[in-house]
């Protein structure tokens, strides 16, 4: 054998990566600014179908309400823009008629400005059929430029209006507005285009054999171990006890988070009496099956979810307790587990602030990171990637409370995180692209934590749209769903019946999971020892077998893995060259 292997030599798999591109009429812009800036930046899409988007022409297409007065105004820099007064409240601006088409998405976007203060400002479309849809909303400033980023659908033709509405009685500017229409066709080629960009390489291999030769005619043979993208769902303690629950959730979902199992009032129900057995049972589990876990959560800043004896507490003995609580969870699973809900949803809720004053949410941040500095810290939301109608949530209130986060003493190196809990009734998905597109300013992991959809006739349809979008996001980094299983039934969702039989959802699911994971497993590389595959991020064992001309030859197996770069637009493997020896 020694003999046999000197003859054949090495053989050298060499990879590199190209990226794919498909031709579309209108690219999507994923353009977004958190910034409030001196001047506006110059419309997207030239303004789409908005005409004199930056009303360089006055109020030209534009129509002025009754009770507003309007008037073109310039800024020291020459930028001009609408300027609106409304007797009452709220107050709105000029608007534009356009024609809109049917089964068509729109994305919005424009830069606002009031005069005095902050005012909250949502934009407001009429559509052809009478209804008012928001399609985007965002605090804006007096003495700067603030984007607004948002989006719907259309599902029939006939003249529309855009404006915008504040609930404030102030003057709103406007400036650089953009309305693009996109069909159906290609906003999902669009999203093809990114996943493929995001999720995929194209992984080029030469086989070398004996003395640097092309080894021509070698099989290549790929197995996908482990995709990259983490898809997961809520898990609940039934799956202790139920072989079939276990077994379902295991051969689908690679991340899980624990529904109510490692909640506070689940670990010390009464004061000063902790119980992390369900936890450490389910921990266990999870990682025996290879499922990463998320740590959900530390607190929550609802007072519903409170226990009585922490509602009892006063000030000290809160932060006391707090500290006992945090302490507890954090250095018990530190390591174990691939992230932290510090404080949940502390956009809606203030239990905690109101109780410690407003910095209660930076200093447990901080406390969690000194713990355990190695997870990322989440801000997990309800409704800012759902709703645009809830002021509450929006992306530029939970940017707001990210950099306050940020800005506590000591926060400065925190690894934060966004999370959006997603809990859909009928998805506006160009508001939810708008969305990502502005949190991923943030410059932190995105990941939508709790995804689910109402019950309804088109509750599936509405899943797979979601789980595409956020799929083929580029910012998105991890999806969870929340369809914890019960036998009584489901928060909202389940994904299955009692005997673990896929439900309409669950098929959605388990299709997605199959495309996604989908990949050429062989090929044979040409005269030049070369052969190009086109494969999912994630680790492989790759098989090279070269059969020159008769006798045996053994395989090789190699761990590859293909991975995203730090880089959006581009994609690395790990390891540029394999050194194969058969």
């Amino acid at each position: 054998m020694r003999a046999f292997k000197e003859k054949l030599g090495i053989l050298w798999l060499c990879i590199s990566i190209f990226e794919g591109h498909m031709v579309q009429s209108v690219p999507y812009d994923h353009t977004a600014s958190i910034e409030c800036l001196s001047n506006p930046m110059r419309p997207l899409y030239n303004g789409g179908v908005i005409k004199n988007s930056k009303f360089d022409r006055g109020l030209t297409d534009w129509s002025v309400p009754w009770d507003v007065k309007a008037t073109v105004s310039s800024s020291p820099s020459g930028n001009k823009f609408a300027e609106a007064t409304t007797d009452g409240q709220p107050s709105h601006t000029v608007y534009q008629t356009v024609q809109m088409q049917p089964n068509t998405h729109y994305s919005l976007s424009a830069w606002l400005q009031v005069s005095a203060g902050t005012a909250n400002v949502k934009a407001v479309i009429k559509t052809p059929d009478g209804q008012y849809v928001a399609a985007g909303a965002t605090v804006a400033k007096a003495g700067c430029w603030s984007m607004i980023k948002g989006g719907m659908t259309a599902y029939s033709s006939g003249l529309g209006q855009l404006y915008f509405e504040a609930d404030a009685a102030v003057v709103i500017w406007v400036d650089s507005v953009s309305l693009q229409p996109f069909s159906f066709a290609e906003w999902d080629a669009h999203r093809q285009q990114s996943a493929g960009r995001a999720r995929r390489s194209t992984v080029r291999m030469a086989a070398r054999g004996p003395g640097g030769t092309p080894a021509a005619n070698a099989t290549v043979s790929v197995e996908l171990l482990r995709p990259a993208f983490p898809l997961g769902n809520a898990m609940t303690r039934e799956i202790l006890d139920i072989p079939a629950y276990e077994q379902w959730f295991a051969s689908r979902f690679t991340v899980a988070t624990f529904e109510n199992e490692m909640k506070w009032y689940s670990t010390e129900p009464s004061r000063g009496n902790e119980d992390y057995g369900v936890a450490d049972a389910m921990l266990a589990l999870a990682e025996r099956r290879g499922i990463r876990v998320r740590g959900h959560n530390v607190f929550w800043d609802d007072q519903s979810t409170q226990m009585a004896w922490v509602r009892s507490l006063g000030p000290d003995e809160l932060r006391s307790a707090m500290e006992r609580r945090l302490r507890s969870v954090v250095s018990r699973y530190a390591g174990r587990v691939i992230g932290w809900d510090v404080v949940n949803e502390n956009l809606h809720w203030s239990f905690f602030e109101g109780r410690l004053g407003p910095d209660a949410s930076p200093a447990a941040y901080r406390r969690v990171a000194e713990i355990d500095g190695a997870a990322p810290l989440f801000m997990n939301e309800f409704n800012t990637v759902e709703q645009p109608m809830d002021m509450a949530a929006m992306s530029s209130k939970y940017v707001a409370k990210m950099n306050q986060i940020r800005a506590f003493p000591g926060n400065g190196g925190l690894k934060l995180a966004v999370g959006l809990e997603s809990h859909f009734g009928t998805p506006n998905i160009p508001f939810m692209r708008a969305t990502l597109d502005t949190l991923s300013q943030l410059n932190v992991p995105i990941w939508l934590t709790e995804i689910d959809v109402t019950n309804g006739p088109n509750q599936a349809q509405h899943l797979e749209e979601v789980l595409r979008e956020g799929y083929g996001h580029p910012s998105v980094d991890g999806m969870v769903m929340w369809a914890a299983w019960h036998a009584q039934g489901c928060y909202v969702m389940c994904l299955t019946d009692n005997d673990f039989k896929n439900l309409a959802v669950g098929d959605v699911v388990d299709k997605l999971i199959a495309e996604w994971r989908t990949h050429p497993v062989a090929a044979t590389t040409d005269a030049d020892g070369v052969v190009e595959l086109d494969l999912v991020h994630g680790e492989y064992n790759v098989t090279v077998t070269h059969h020159p001309s008769s006798p045996l030859v053994p395989s090789a197996v190699r761990t590859l893995t293909v991975e995203a770069s730090s880089s959006a637009s581009s994609s690395s493997v790990s390891g540029k060259v394999m050194r194969i020896r058969l």
